[in-house]
């Protein structure tokens, strides 16, 4: 069979300019390097599906992310309400555990999405050692770094037992409470702004926020245009 492609006309891209509506029409059938939702249809498949999981056109939407190489092969890269987000990057927590998992010391990894005030998120990973065997957060972390770009490897390492399901599956869920409850691993925009104030700057940016209605970040660039100008 050949591999074919089939790009699904999306409702929210109706509000877009007219020039970014054309260049999204331009481009369907052919084949893009980013990771794009994986919909299926075949009449073994949509026999088991419930009709409210069904897309427009009887596709079944399967809430794995995937990439397609030139060859026409799909790559499952990882499901869709596990992919991390972190400074506008996509970061897919398989492929962050497949290199947890290398390592020597590590029995069991899952990652997941930590809060970040300044990238919006940053992968935290939950590992359990092999007995007998030690590393550090550090030399974890170190480790990811040198077999991943650097926005993929965890930010944060908690050694603790997995939550599991009785069938043995982590519960991701569970993981991405405690995450939560971690609350933000970096300071915002805003925080790193004012930190990096002398008192007087400090003191004259709030007024100007006050005064302009916005926000600090912003009422620095006002400071900053009016001694240019």
């Amino acid at each position: 069979m050949v591999p074919g492609t089939v790009c699904t006309w999306k409702p929210e891209w109706n509000s877009l300019p007219p020039d970014t509506r054309a260049k999204i029409k331009a481009r369907q059938g052919l084949h893009h390097p980013g990771m794009e939702e994986v919909d299926i249809k075949d009449p073994v498949t949509m026999k088991s599906v419930p009709p409210d999981a069904k897309t427009m056109g009887g596709w079944f939407r399967t809430g794995d992310l995937g990439v397609k190489h030139p060859d026409g092969y799909i790559e499952l890269k990882d499901r869709l309400k596990d992919i991390i987000i972190s400074g506008g990057e996509n970061i897919s927590t398989i492929q962050v555990e497949s290199v947890l998992f290398s390592h020597p010391a590590i029995l069991e990894a899952a990652v997941v999405g930590r809060p970040d005030d300044y990238w919006g998120e940053t992968p935290c990973a939950f590992v359990k050692l092999k007995d007998g065997c030690n590393a550090s957060a550090r030399e974890i972390i170190e480790y990811c770094r040198d077999h991943l770009p650097h926005y993929m490897a965890p930010r944060t390492v908690v050694f603790e037992e997995l939550p599991k399901t009785s069938t043995g599956k982590t519960q991701k869920f569970v993981l991405r409470e405690k995450a939560m409850a971690m609350g933000s691993l970096s300071k915002s925009k805003h925080q790193q702004t004012v930190r990096h104030l002398p008192l007087e700057g400090v003191i004259v940016a709030y007024l100007t926020a006050l005064i302009f209605g916005c926000s600090i970040t912003n009422a620095y660039c006002i400071i900053s245009l009016m001694i240019i100008f």
